[in-house]
């Protein structure tokens, strides 16, 4: 029950995006097709899964005062890893994603998990946060891309959904759009958190 609830916090209750708000950046950039979107979110998955291992590995050998440029380095290996991995066998995406592949290095929600979980908790514990804050991220990536595609190009991983006499609405597939999708998701999990904590709330009242 422990593991499944550090598992699942990522996932809607800590969602990096939908709900801490980080990494906007590439949730605007990327998410304009579902393929794109989703390449990124594995990225990422990839990339914060195993740097949260390699830091709850290395933490004990590691003197606090230069922890930082310790996991970053960490992390920028491990980015160039998956670049490298796509450059090769995916050279259509990597073009495609461009500069932001770079740019995950950076991202503010890899670090936050390296310093407040990995640095302090077990390889194993450490292994499970990564992967459910990969897969919220990943999720969230999907789900702007899937709406964003569908509604901007009337397509789904590059099939047609509506047929050619769909007009697409293609202010959803610029970053305007983008930004508006964000705030109504970002809206709609504050509800279910809030209903959610509500009958926490409600249930610890009758016990």
């Amino acid at each position: 029950m422990e593991n499944w609830k550090i598992f699942a916090k990522g996932l809607i209750l800590e969602n990096p995006i939908l709900v801490l708000a980080l990494s906007l950046c590439p949730a605007i950039a990327v998410t304009s097709s579902v393929m794109t979107a989703i390449t990124m979110g594995l990225t990422v998955t990839y990339v914060i899964t195993l740097n949260n291992v390699v830091v709850s590995l290395i933490k004990n050998f590691v003197n606090p005062k230069v922890r930082v440029p310790i996991y970053i380095t960490s992390i920028a290996t491990i980015v160039t890893i998956a670049v490298l991995v796509l450059k090769a066998y995916a050279p259509s995406l990597y073009k495609e994603l461009g500069i932001y592949l770079e740019l995950v290095v950076v991202f503010a929600i890899i670090l936050a998990r390296a310093e407040v979980f990995a640095s302090k908790n077990s390889v194993g514990r450490s292994f499970l946060d990564g992967f459910g804050m990969g897969c919220g991220f990943l999720g969230a990536m999907v789900i702007i891309g899937a709406i964003r595609e569908v509604l901007g190009n009337g397509t789904f991983l590059g099939f047609s959904v509506f047929g050619q006499a769909y007009d697409p609405a293609l202010i959803m597939i610029l970053p305007p759009g983008g930004f508006i999708l964000i705030g109504y998701l970002v809206a709609l999990f504050k509800m279910i958190n809030d209903s959610r904590e509500k009958r926490q709330r409600i249930r610890g009242e009758s016990a």
